[in-house]
């Protein structure tokens, strides 16, 4: 008798240490990246990069599901629907921060319908012409998109993700009426460019590595504050004088009321693999800057960066769709 009711004392101790809300010592199932993107980009890579480790940290499978849609809207539903046990997350990008204020119907708020867990990587974007394109500077493009803007078009994956907004950003501050064309994944994109649908399209070095190391297609243009350390020799918008700026970044959240618990090991989980070797090198190789946060940090980047692209937004010009 003294033997079982030790027993039952031990169990009632593990039970009680168990985050709340959990049945089981977390994780005890698989794990579902939900990302709202199509699947080849650079959050996609980037997070399948993430999930490989994280697998390999908790035991546990990581699941990635790539639900494209406008603003992310029906990725984040999908996790915000979702229980908040730690067992689905979304790929929060700042993309999706910037939509807030382009969109005008928003069905959720990033900065309340997620627990943030931790920043994962930061990234500027290029804008790109096919190789025999006569297109070969940021002046030869303003150029051609005058000469005829009503069929200068310019590619992008869905509306709502930081490629998409830079287009619009673009086409703000050059005043030029160019047509932005939206696709559902960079590989659609690149297919129209490729075949003169479109004139540039907007993405990252990680996910157009292929084509652009082989010749296939040519960088004219960087999106961030300084050039792109993959590619050095290709100048930024601003030095091009185009008043201009993005950097982009992806991220990973749970959804809101998640235990901290959870939050917390997640965080510890995500920094470990963020900060070890290999995991950066292969970031910093794709064009990417990899970089962890506190879930606070993380809380504060959302605020900061909804309230400063609304009045970048407002500034340009820029109508809500």
């Amino acid at each position: 008798m003294r033997t079982i009711a030790a027993w039952l004392l031990a169990l009632t101790v593990t039970f009680a240490a168990m985050p709340s809300g959990a049945q089981a010592p977390y994780p005890s199932k698989p794990i579902r990246f939900v990302i709202p993107f199509g699947a080849g980009g650079l959050a996609d890579i980037t997070m399948r990069l993430l999930g490989q480790k994280l697998a390999e940290r908790t035991g546990q499978q990581v699941v990635i599901e790539n639900r494209p849609s406008a603003g992310g809207i029906v990725a984040a539903n999908a996790v915000i629907t979702s229980p908040p046990d730690g067992y689905t997350l979304f790929v929060l990008s700042s993309g999706i921060v910037l939509s807030t204020s382009l969109l005008k119907t928003m069905p959720f708020d990033p900065v309340t319908a997620f627990s943030p867990i931790s920043t994962v990587a930061f990234f500027d974007l290029l804008l790109l012409a096919k190789a025999d394109s006569p297109m070969r500077s940021i002046k030869d493009m303003l150029d051609a998109a005058r000469a005829d803007p009503a069929k200068f078009n310019i590619g992008t994956i869905n509306p709502g993700s930081t490629q998409n907004i830079t287009a619009e950003l673009l086409r703000s501050a050059t005043g030029i009426p160019m047509t932005i064309v939206p696709h559902r994944n960079t590989g659609e994109v690149l297919t129209t460019l490729l075949r003169g649908d479109v004139q540039i399209m907007v993405e990252s070095y990680a996910a157009l590595k292929a084509p652009i190391d082989s010749g296939q297609v040519r960088a004219i243009a960087a999106s961030g504050e300084t050039r792109s350390p993959m590619q050095p020799s290709v100048p930024t918008l601003k030095e091009g004088g185009v008043n201009a700026v993005v950097l982009g970044w992806n991220s990973l959240v749970a959804p809101a009321g998640t235990p901290k618990e959870i939050l917390a090991l997640l965080n510890g989980h995500v920094r470990a693999i963020v900060e070890s070797a290999d995991f950066k090198q292969r970031i910093l190789e794709l064009g990417s800057e990899p970089k962890a946060s506190t879930p606070e940090e993380l809380a504060a980047r959302l605020k900061s960066d909804v309230a400063q692209w609304a009045a970048v937004i407002k500034a340009a010009g820029i109508e809500q769709r």
